[in-house]
């Protein structure tokens, strides 16, 4: 039997998660929260890439059945569904959420009640999805909703493009990482999510140092996930993400989920290459190249 307790109960008994968040909120007036470093001041006004300020965005949280069985088990993933975005591709598929912004600013402490709301449905995880941008609000609510009882995993639920000193500060804090790696070609990375051409190095730095902390996917007796890295890549028409790198990038034994359901969305149809599904046979393609680098498919 797997015996679960928060990584972030420790941290908050010894007081290390309280300075924790404050090292992250002196981040927002020269924000450098993620990969991007914008250095505007999100204290003052300022807007960077993400469109973010200073207080988290909320467009839905609710429990969510259409996650990998890992996270959804029987009784649902707790999701926190974020607004706006640091990577802003242009084939989102949540535009108006990551896009345009939809939701609602919320305190860290109506945060914190969102999560221990999502505990109190059954839930098995608190899953904060694009949590980037508002990662030092997410970690002031676990303040109040510590104390207030919350004990299931902090699912961090991003793009991938995180940097390294941020995600050193959340060691000890999240259970369950689940990044994307989106492209193992820079000129991807640059072309279709907003100049982000050092994706790949950023993304591989990232989820190496993800494994570092919580180490692969673990489960419970009941097949559900309480610690460890899902990584997810979505596969591009025509093979425009380098899946094949990608794949040859991941640490070994990594658990990937190999996702088939692109679809041209917002400005995909821009982009000679984006303006199709994906065919049976590139998802498959994809699956055969993650098994041949000897990674653990979900689905």
């Amino acid at each position: 039997m797997v015996v679960f307790e928060p990584l972030y109960l420790r941290l908050y008994q010894s007081g290390e998660l309280a300075a924790r968040a404050e090292a992250l909120y002196a981040m927002l007036s020269a924000c450098c929260l993620c990969a991007r470093e914008c250095a505007v001041d999100r204290t003052g006004g300022g807007r960077g890439v993400c469109r973010a300020g200073p207080q988290a965005r909320v467009y839905a949280a609710h429990p969510h059945f259409g996650e990998e069985p890992p996270l959804t088990g029987t009784r649902g993933s707790g999701t926190i569904f974020f607004s706006n975005c640091n990577l802003r591709c242009e084939y989102c598929q949540n535009w108006e959420i990551a896009h345009r912004g939809d939701g609602r600013d919320v305190t860290d402490a109506e945060l914190g009640g969102m999560m221990l709301a999502l505990q109190a449905a059954g839930c098995h995880n608190i899953n904060l999805v694009t949590p980037t941008h508002y990662v030092a609000n997410i970690v002031a609510a676990l303040r109040t909703a510590v104390p207030a009882g919350l004990r299931i995993p902090l699912v961090y639920n991003c793009g991938g493009y995180e940097p390294l000193h941020v995600l050193r500060l959340l060691d000890g804090i999240v259970d369950i990482y689940m990044p994307d790696f989106k492209y193992g070609d820079g000129a991807a990375g640059a072309r279709f999510s907003r100049g982000a051409g050092d994706y790949p190095e950023v993304a591989e730095a990232a989820i190496r140092e993800m494994h570092r902390q919580v180490g692969p996917l673990v489960t419970d007796e009941t097949g559900v996930a309480v610690r460890g890295v899902l990584i997810r890549h979505l596969v591009l028409p025509g093979n425009l993400a380098r899946t094949d790198r990608v794949l040859s990038l991941l640490p070994p034994n990594a658990v990937v989920n190999v996702m088939g359901q692109y679809r041209p969305e917002y400005r995909a149809q821009r982009y000679q290459g984006l303006s199709r599904a994906v065919t049976r046979q590139e998802v498959g393609q994809a699956r055969e190249w993650a098994r041949g680098a000897g990674l653990r498919l979900v689905r």
